[in-house]
């Protein structure tokens, strides 16, 4: 008894952490200046003229929509985008043999997965509001892309070459492992489409060549893409650090209980 309330009491830990995190970053994007790209200009030229180029920084959101002049194409289904990520995963089914709590042995069939490919590409691109534009690297940003594939494919494919679309992998002689039997193939795919309006929050700056928002150096300042609205984003964030903080008192509530009782009895 006392061994599990020191377990529930190490979760309540954990939470206790994640729940000051979630509300650290819940302060920020608060505090994070709402602007436009016209703006932002207009500040940094000031303050170029004033000081000198390359001295700006300032924690911004804004939304805009998404542009680029050579976007990339998604890997499986060939969309323009500027962010995507595609996946390949083996299904399959195998016999597991295992001991019950009488030592008598078992065997029963489980279903697990493993993934045999895996690529995520980005590229900076300007975000386009009613006022103008500024260019986005987003590099190190949490990023909230569309699922525009999620398709199973039943059972092996001929000559162990796997297709999809222009896709194409040649699987390895072994991928059989054993017993356990493929029974197919998920793809999956996201993407950061072009012209879809979207929600920066960064740390503008004019180091570069051009006014850029990019990841903060601060580390407690989130860099976020998403389709969210501002408002949307704060109240998620906040919603979530509220359901760790009442996760988090129930668990140490638990574990000393728990703890009590062992020490009592």
């Amino acid at each position: 008894m006392a061994i599990a309330g020191i377990i529930f009491i190490a979760i309540g830990a954990v939470l206790w952490w994640v729940q000051r995190r979630q509300q650290g970053r819940c302060t920020q994007l608060k505090l994070a200046r709402p602007s436009q790209a016209a703006d932002l200009t207009a500040t940094a030229d000031a303050v170029a003229t004033e000081i000198g180029g390359g001295h700006w920084r300032d924690y911004v959101w804004l939304r805009g929509s998404i542009q680029a002049a050579s976007p990339l194409t998604s890997e499986l289904k060939q969309l323009p985008c500027v962010s995507y990520t595609s996946t390949v995963v083996r299904e399959y089914e195998e016999t597991v043999r295992e001991k019950d709590s009488d030592g008598h042995m078992t065997t029963r069939t489980q279903r697990g997965s493993e993934t045999i490919s895996e690529h995520r590409q980005q590229i900076p691109f300007d975000l386009v509001d009613r006022s103008g534009a500024i260019r986005v690297d987003p590099e190190g940003a949490q990023i909230e892309r569309v699922e525009v594939l999620n398709e199973f494919r039943p059972g092996t494919p001929a000559g162990n070459m796997l297709s999809f679309g222009p896709f194409s992998l040649v699987l390895s002689s072994d991928s059989g492992h054993g017993n356990r039997k493929t029974l197919g193939y998920r793809y999956q795919e996201t993407v950061l489409p072009l012209d879809r309006p979207v929600l920066v929050v960064g740390m503008v700056c004019d180091r570069h060549s051009s006014l850029t928002i990019t990841k903060p150096d601060q580390a407690n300042q989130p860099f976020i893409i998403t389709l969210k609205t501002h408002e949307a984003l704060t109240q998620a964030v906040n919603q979530s650090a509220q359901v760790a903080l009442w996760t988090m008192v129930g668990c140490f509530g638990v574990g000393a209980v728990l703890v009590l009782a062992a020490i009592v009895g």
